[in-house]
């Protein structure tokens, strides 16, 4: 299988940042590098991670001077040596087998970006209801005005420098509108693979899981009549999730 380059993007993740190394370093495909794009941190994330470096001798670490979720993952897609790419934000988790079967998906089915499915298996029902007609909403759109969790997703160099990075002008859904804009010279689909990827529910805890729905239902659906948003007229701030 072909190397990866894994970019993950942090801000004040001390207590997370952890436990997605911990995957990385059990997993079944090895042939991937980690770079980690900090948004100068105010906590011991950047610390935290270097105690992974042992076990993940390829990992690399870098501190950027400004925060911005595109930014970040721009930042890391210029430093990686490889040409696959999976961006990853640091609260998600991931099955031993994840990086194994997600290659081989995207090189059986020749895919240049992809995104994942969220996995509910180890949350309460109502999240795994709310994740279901959530990853429903990414099959069905996925073929006309595809979306996207940024959290876990898949592109290459060649397909990230021809799209002009992610657009860092967009505070939300810049996730969206990266695979829309490749959606027009590439397939682009969700993996069909048996091992979602696990999303914290935090986000969802701490804003409102109805809210959240509603916000995301009301950007896509301003997106889709109106286009993008670079205005901030619905402000989305990166990193305002409190620890828990």
């Amino acid at each position: 299988m072909k190397p990866l380059s894994i970019v993950i993007i942090t801000l004040n993740e001390e207590r997370r940042i952890g436990r997605l190394l911990s995957d990385l370093v059990v997993q079944n495909y090895r042939n991937f590098e980690v770079i980690l794009v900090d948004s100068n941190s105010d906590d011991l994330t950047i610390n935290v991670a270097k105690g992974y470096q042992p076990h993940l001798p390829a990992m690399t670490i870098h501190k950027m001077d400004k925060r911005g979720v595109s930014l970040g993952r721009n930042t890391g897609a210029k430093l990686a040596q490889h040409n696959r790419l999976l961006f990853l934000d640091a609260d998600v988790r991931l099955e031993p087998d994840f990086l194994a079967n997600a290659v081989d998906s995207l090189e059986n089915n020749g895919l240049e970006v992809a995104g994942v499915y969220r996995s509910a298996k180890k949350l309460p029902v109502r999240y795994k209801v709310g994740y279901s007609l959530f990853n429903l909403g990414l099959f069905s759109t996925q073929y006309f005005f595809p979306t996207a969790v940024g959290a876990c997703l898949f592109s290459t160099k060649r397909a990230h420098k021809e799209l002009g990075g992610f657009d860092e002008n967009i505070e939300l859904c810049e996730d969206c509108d990266y695979v829309k804009r490749a959606s027009k010279t590439w397939r682009y689909r969700m993996l069909p693979m048996p091992t979602a990827f696990q999303f914290d529910p935090r986000r969802l805890d701490q804003d409102g899981y109805l809210k959240t729905g509603g916000l995301y239902l009301k950007a896509n659906l301003r997106r889709l009549v109106f286009g993008e948003m670079r205005n901030g007229e619905i402000p989305y701030e990166f990193g305002h999730y409190r620890e828990s």
